[in-house]
């Protein structure tokens, strides 16, 4: 198997390299068949791949067939056919009549019963591609894959040359951890919606199916509420350096999940706490042990604010707002923050957390907080988001671990490897240095089930990359830290541990440049990484 990688990794070298290239015109004197992407080229890497066969090549009389006529798989067809169609020029029709030809989407039936709510199969000869899944989601992931086996220029907006070959053989895949997420802070910057969608449909490539949404911080309160609405007028109105700032109306928050719930990603909420709480405080005097609003902040200094954990008016506000985000957000979780509460004494915050779980569960969510919540007492089922790093001390880690021996779920997201906003190296024009450079390999290279020690493999639910926006302001910005680390997490959370390999990993990354160039990515060259000539 890993031969037959390596050789696949060598062919996608030359398929990458011919993604953008000048090529002579089609039929041409000496011109050469453009290499199809192998099967195994893709990220995050399939759970098996058996490669062979005659290519399938896209062409005037393809169809997108959805036997069945299954609305959910419709959508998706309708979704595939709007991302091919203005590069390859083809029409692409949707049709729900059956047929052994074209792209064929199928949901249910004989063969997807063990595939799990995201699995898929994806089976391409001569005549037809058959994407086949047990449910939408899994579907959704076949369309994923089958975009990157297409060549690079398939992503472009206008009018480009084929052929349009896709490799022939059998993948069959399915994920190994249910939480493949990414964290966006809108609170120390604010996107808006546009920037966000971009953002999701980034991820949606990946496979990436949680987007964890940082609502509130020292420097802005990002969501309007009806029961408390100067934490969005007056709590919202800036940012880090005194920009602006903003916030999302109901309608817009609505907007993305509803948007994101398309691409099969799941948002999740955070509103943190105690902690962190500065835009909230200088909105409401009243929420501060000494009745006085303090002013808006625009630096970057972290522990300085909590809410008073003393007074009743404390709970009457997370009370109205767990609420209204519960009711604005159909996912399960609902993560409340917890961590650098540095102002909030150990028995204040254990106290605040009791207090505060109870009313997630009260209103049918689930409890997610940053892992200083095992330092208090998680509630039955809570999550716990694990963010130290290599110098985090063994006690923190061990009490980590512990919590989650003792049934409190993981997503693993060490700060030294899977934020993004980390510094690549010491020339890195943006980001921060604080848990030291993460360059891409170091980003990669490492296991989540085995990663914090003593905490059972088991009680791993995921991986998640976190993008803290300090010294972020633009997709450009977010584009440049995100990529080309984003898929070695989103491959960590997705494939096999056995397919793990930097060797390969870095051929089959490099192969993503002109998918990236043809989307307008802004992506960081990496030096460790084997880029084709631009």
């Amino acid at each position: 198997m890993r031969r037959r990688r390596l050789l696949f990794s060598l062919l996608l070298v030359a398929a990458a390299g011919l993604g953008t290239a000048a090529l002579p015109p089609q039929g041409a004197a000496g011109a050469a068949p453009r290499a199809a992407t192998p099967l195994d080229g893709v990220i995050p890497a399939p759970a098996s791949v058996r490669g062979g066969g005659e290519a399938y090549t896209l062409g005037a009389g393809t169809r997108i067939r959805v036997p069945g006529g299954s609305g959910e798989a419709k959508r998706i067809a309708g979704y595939l056919a709007g991302l091919l169609r203005p590069a390859t020029g083809l029409a692409l029709p949707v049709t729900t009549k059956d047929g052994r030809d074209g792209i064929v989407l199928r949901l249910g039936g004989s063969g997807t019963g063990g595939m799990g709510a995201e699995g898929y199969r994806l089976t391409s000869d001569g005549r037809a591609v058959t994407l086949s899944a047990a449910r939408p989601a899994g579907l959704f992931r076949a369309v994923q894959t089958l975009r990157q086996l297409l060549p690079a220029g398939a992503e472009r907006d206008r009018a480009g040359r084929g052929p349009w070959r896709i490799a022939g053989g059998t993948i069959a895949d399915s994920p190994r951890y249910g939480h493949r997420g990414a964290m966006l802070d809108v609170s120390r910057h604010f996107f808006t919606v546009a920037q966000v969608k971009r953002y999701i449909d980034q991820l949606a490539m990946y496979k990436i199916n949680r987007l964890h949404l940082h609502l509130s911080d020292d420097q802005g309160w990002r969501i309007a509420l009806t029961s408390w609405p100067r934490l969005a007028t007056y709590g919202g109105s800036t940012q880090v350096g005194g920009g602006p700032g903003g916030y999302y109306t109901k309608d817009d928050y609505r907007e993305i999940v509803r948007y994101a719930a398309a691409r099969y990603l799941t948002v999740v909420p955070e509103i943190d706490m105690p902690g962190h709480t500065n835009a909230a405080l200088a909105s409401y005097a009243e929420l501060n042990c000494n009745g006085q609003a303090p002013p808006l902040y625009t630096g970057t200094n972290v522990g300085f604010s909590s809410l008073c954990v003393p007074k009743k008016v404390t709970y009457d506000f997370v009370d109205d707002v767990i609420r209204e985000i519960a009711a604005l957000t159909p996912g399960r979780y609902l993560h409340i923050g917890g961590d650098e509460a540095h102002s909030t004494s150990h028995a204040d915050y254990v106290a605040f957390m009791d207090k505060v779980q109870p009313v997630v569960a009260k209103y049918g969510k689930t409890v997610v907080g940053w892992h200083q919540l095992t330092g208090a007492h998680p509630a039955r089922g809570a999550v716990a988001q694990y963010w130290g790093y290599d110098k985090t001390g063994a006690a923190e880690r061990r009490q980590v671990a512990d919590a989650a021996r003792n049934g409190t779920r993981l997503i693993l997201s060490p700060a030294d490897r899977a934020y993004l906003d980390m510094k690549y190296d010491k020339d890195t024009p943006l980001g921060l240095s604080w848990a030291g450079y993460v360059d891409t390999r170091r980003s990669y290279d490492w296991d989540p089930g085995s990663y914090l020690k003593d905490a059972p493999a088991d009680s791993v639910l995921g991986v998640e990359a976190p993008l803290w926006t300090e010294t972020l302001s633009t997709s450009a910005h977010l584009e440049y830290m995100a990529f080309p680390r984003l898929p070695g997490i989103a491959e960590l959370g997705w494939s096999p541990a056995s397919t793990h390999d930097w060797d390969d990993y870095k051929v089959r990354l490099a192969a993503q440049a002109p998918r990236w160039d043809a989307l307008g990515i802004n992506y960081h060259r990496a030096p460790e990484v084997p880029w084709p000539a631009k």
